[in-house]
């Protein structure tokens, strides 16, 4: 069965008419839900069914509880048949441990009055005490795809007796390449189980994998409802081309021209999100964090302080953004490309609802246009390519704002505090324009405004938007016959792992995408020798994914070590000679 429907064409009903326990009954009316979203109206009685699902739905629409709430719902039916050493009941792939924690904390709020034991495993953190949790019994496990493989392997992890299965953010996991540990895991779960597919988008490779491991699904899609003419989304979509080395600086200064007045930032890894922010509260600009590095009240507050005002920009990482729906947005801006078209098509959907106007900022290095085509091909509009501000056009903004606010204060009530008298003073002594200009000088200092003499290079768009010779799509990383050095900004990482162990580029790039900070964009260029294996990850981040990956990590089932790359200057002595 196959529904496409608009969240208008739900007649909602409540909560307490859905097929749920008095005490999962009890847990939602404690949290305070009322009225289904509807993904949830349409999934939960299918999934209660015990029906294979195929959904889609967008961010912030609750597809946690749509798929939770069910599975503790027949949980809790099969309990009395299950003993408490037996395999999991559930299973939860989610692709970032950030993600798989945020999934085990609802899943355990939600399962608290009926008793049910969650645990989370992920990539970088112990394997001993996820392994004694395991053989003491479980019965909901949500697991990065990575560890969850490990864990089977050294039989810590059973899923012969598995009967819900659930990818969520099904999109996400094949974009950081874990397709073969997903399609691994599927194969190892019994035919009869329970699979459960939610993503926010549906490309095709998703649905040939829902075809592969679903049975008879019912398919759920939820649009967005239909606005009233005139009321449609206006977005005014803008690209900034610039070299990559140079993409924050020209973002703090597209910020400080646009000066939005609440606006998600969205960067590809945790660490890009803290130098981001960094960069642009240097700037004046009032720019907070949010990433899966943060416990969940301090999010809350964050995401409070930018619906009330109080802060204008939020630095986020996309699985950290995803479930945030604010009406008040904006702009929406890419720090980095999306990796597909429709995640970027997902991600300004959030601004100019109910008739309001949107921005879109894409921050594109030259290398990346082609991926604003596809966009263009996908949407049907133009994205209009425009100039980074240059040194002078932001003094002129920074101006123009210090007199809008002398005119504000000219106009107003004057003040009994003494700085007439003190003016007045001065101009005795002095040229009432000189104590002006020097007052202005002294308030943009104050304000702590950047030194910006130096321009940023301008990068022009080749003819057509398209760039000449060969174009690379960074998601083809297969081993270059050479060994060249790292490109700027990177560095390269050394595995002790090659084709003789059957390593493949997408196992590294999960491997590292698990057990670390990166996400599958992240990690460039990556050569695959007989014996080992040389891959491209941002220098900035070097530090922090080898402390992850301390001790190793797997690749085929083996542990595999890795470490900085000693053979990038002179002879490549510390390592094997290349093939």
């Amino acid at each position: 069965m196959n529904l496409t429907l608009n969240e208008s064409e739900f007649d909602l009903r409540s909560f307490a008419d859905l097929p749920l326990r008095p005490e999962l009954q009890a847990v939602v009316a404690e949290l305070g839900y009322t009225e289904p979203s509807p993904i949830q109206a349409e999934s939960i009685p299918t999934l209660v069914e015990g029906r294979d699902l195929l959904g889609q739905a967008a961010t912030g629409t609750g597809k946690t509880a749509a798929f939770a709430l069910p599975m503790l719902q027949r949980w809790a039916e099969q309990r009395p048949e299950r003993n408490r050493g037996d395999a999991p009941f559930g299973l939860v792939l989610a692709p970032t441990r950030e993600l798989a924690l945020q999934v085990s904390e609802a899943v355990t709020r939600y399962g608290a009055g009926l008793g049910a034991r969650v645990l989370t495993v992920y990539g970088g953190a112990p394997v001993g005490p996820q392994w004694k949790s395991l053989q003491q019994g479980v019965d909901v496990v949500v697991a990065t795809p990575g560890r969850a493989i490990d864990l089977m392997n050294r039989g810590a992890l059973k899923l012969d007796a598995l009967e819900v299965v659930v990818l969520d953010e099904a999109d996400e996991m094949l974009d950081m390449g874990f397709v073969e540990d997903i399609e691994t895991l599927l194969d190892a779960t019994p035919d009869t189980r329970q699979a459960v597919l939610f993503s926010a988008t549906m490309p095709r490779r998703i649905e040939t994998l829902a075809q592969k491991y679903l049975r008879e699904p019912v398919t759920v899609r939820i649009r967005r409802a239909e606005v009233a003419e005139g009321e449609a989304p206006k977005v005014r979509q803008a690209a900034y081309l610039v070299q990559r080395t140079h993409t924050t600086a020209a973002l703090g200064r597209v910020l400080e021209a646009e000066r939005p007045k609440a606006a998600i930032v969205f960067c590809r890894t945790r660490l890009d999100v803290d130098a981001v922010t960094e960069t642009l509260t240097g700037r004046g600009l009032r720019a907070e964090a949010l990433h899966g590095g943060m416990d969940q009240e301090h999010r809350t507050r964050v995401v409070e302080r930018l619906r009330s005002g109080r802060t204008e920009l939020l630095v986020a990482t996309d699985v950290a953004a995803r479930g945030l729906d604010i009406d008040l947005l904006t702009h929406v801006v890419n720090h980095d490309v999306p990796q597909s078209s429709e995640a970027y098509v997902h991600r300004i959907g959030r601004v100019g609802r109910a008739g309001r106007e949107g921005v879109a900022i894409t921050l594109v290095p030259p290398s990346k246009i082609y991926a604003l085509r596809a966009v263009e091909r996908l949407t049907g509009q133009p994205i209009e390519f425009a100039p980074v501000p240059t040194a002078a056009d932001l003094r002129e903004a920074r101006l123009e704002r210090t007199r809008a606010s002398l005119v504000e204060q000219l106009t107003g009530e004057p003040a009994a505090d003494g700085v007439r008298a003190m003016i007045e003073g001065l101009a005795t002594e002095f040229d009432p324009v000189d104590v002006a200009a020097a007052a202005v000088r002294l308030l943009s200092a104050a304000a702590g405004s950047p030194d910006d003499d130096e321009d940023i290079p301008v990068v022009t768009a080749p003819r057509g938007g398209a760039r000449t010779g060969t174009v690379r799509d960074p998601r083809s990383r297969g081993g270059a016959a050479g060994t060249r050095p790292p490109k700027a900004g990177t560095t390269r990482l050394f595995v002790n792992a090659g084709r003789a162990s059957g390593v493949r580029p997408q196992d590294i790039v999960g491997a590292l995408a698990n057990e670390s900070n990166l996400s599958g964009r992240d990690i460039g260029a990556i050569q695959i020798h007989e014996r080992h294996a040389l891959v491209e990850i941002p220098e900035h981040a070097a530090d922090e994914v080898l402390r992850s990956l301390r001790g190793g990590t797997t690749l085929k089932g083996r542990r595999a070590n890795v470490r900085r790359d000693r053979g990038l200057v002179g002879s490549g002595a510390g390592r094997p000679q290349r093939d």
